[in-house]
């Protein structure tokens, strides 16, 4: 076997984040397959929700991250937190207005497309805003997200787009 050189650190990331969505991926269509789209949503968002603060924590303590006060410290964490944990796969934008709101727009969503694959899309409750939801929620944020709920708009509604409000008190 000829050997290979290490992989460099961007690599390295590529492949563990792809290694975490194909375990992510296929713990749902197991699920699905044995018990429904209705548990496999549920305990989906269960997953999510308990893991958010977790990843929090972690992500926080590894970027140096106190306590966010306003809005240009939530778009530093954000931008920072996506960095380290976001997939070259992942196609989605945030979009920060002087207003202090933000935009979340998704071109492809790698969610959309795999829980289509499964035939299950039109009753799937979106997991990726969840981490997003349940992240602002570990932080302490108030916020606002229009559309509201979980389903997926890239299916029902033809974009997936959500904008964000945010009350720091």
């Amino acid at each position: 076997m000829e050997e290979k050189s290490p992989l460099n650190s961007e690599d390295l990331k590529q492949l563990l984040v792809r290694c975490w969505m194909t375990h992510d991926a296929m713990w749902f269509a197991s699920t699905l397959q044995d018990q429904g789209i209705d548990t496999a949503n549920r305990l989906n968002l269960a997953a999510i929700r308990g893991m958010g603060p977790i990843e929090v924590k972690r992500l926080k303590q590894a970027l140096g991250v106190a306590d966010i006060a306003n809005t240009e410290g939530l778009r530093a964490f954000i931008e920072a937190a996506f960095e380290l944990v976001g997939g070259d796969f992942m196609a989605f934008e945030w979009q920060w207005h002087d207003d202090g709101t933000a935009r979340v727009d998704t071109q492809v969503c790698f969610a959309h497309d795999g829980i289509a694959k499964m035939g299950v899309i039109a009753d799937y409750e979106c997991g990726i805003f969840e981490r997003i939801y349940t992240w602002l929620d570990a932080l302490g944020i108030e916020y606002q997200a229009t559309p509201g709920g979980r389903q997926c708009l890239l299916h029902h509604q033809g974009k997936c787009q959500r904008d964000f409000s945010f009350n720091f008190g």
